[in-house]
């Protein structure tokens, strides 16, 4: 996985003489997302959905291009091979994602939930999960384990979530936890930065192990 991460690192990073980037990693994978969804993905799309400038998206396409994870046509840019190979890899691990409603646990206007699958092993405190999503907006960070058929905290074994049916509920049926997975939720009152800011920690989570 940190090869692909590096990749990832590579396409954001600057080439020759260019301008500072307007993008980062997170813009990446929601893009390849995007181009694993549909078969063609048009520079509007693309500016709609990442909330990017045409020049930034003329220059994220070219990066993938380069690191020959995509290509265009005239109908749009596409996924190469390799690309969906390298989508595929990274969705074994960031399989599913949700949107979650205010909760008490859940406490900002808008909620993205992130599942790493089977990374359990690698989270610490959580405290590292909150600074990545915080360098994308995000106004909080939660980190939660599944471990025996619960949701817990890093360190504890109080299940977090026993007084929350409907957010438990949710996070069951959308994001189908298994023992030792992961899940991320990072919060805004911008739908878009709650989601970018999430996909930020982990990737972050994925590039620390």
């Amino acid at each position: 996985m940190r090869q692909q991460i590096k990749i990832l690192q590579s396409i954001v990073s600057r080439k020759g003489s260019s301008r500072v980037l307007t993008f980062g990693i997170p813009h990446v994978f929601k893009a390849l997302q995007l181009l694993s969804l549909e078969k063609f993905v048009s520079r509007s799309k693309f500016c709609k959905e990442l909330h990017l400038g045409e020049g930034a998206i003329k220059t994220l396409i070219l990066h993938l291009k380069e690191a020959e994870l995509a290509n265009t046509a005239k109908s749009g840019t596409y996924l190469t091979q390799k690309g969906k190979k390298f989508s595929e890899t990274l969705s074994k691990i960031i399989e599913k994602e949700c949107t979650l409603a205010k909760s008490s646990l859940t406490q900002g206007k808008h909620n993205h939930a992130i599942v790493l699958k089977n990374y359990a092993y690698s989270i610490k405190t959580g405290l590292e999960q909150r600074d990545y999503a915080i360098l994308y907006g995000s106004s909080g960070c939660l980190t939660i384990l599944y471990k025996n058929n619960r949701f817990v905290f890093p360190g504890e074994d109080r299940d977090c979530l026993k007084g929350d049916i409907d957010t438990r509920k949710r996070l069951k049926e959308k994001l189908l936890p298994e023992e030792g997975d992961v899940i991320i939720i990072s919060s805004s009152n911008d739908s878009f930065v709650a989601e970018v800011s999430a996909k930020n920690s982990a990737l972050c989570t994925l590039a620390a192990n």
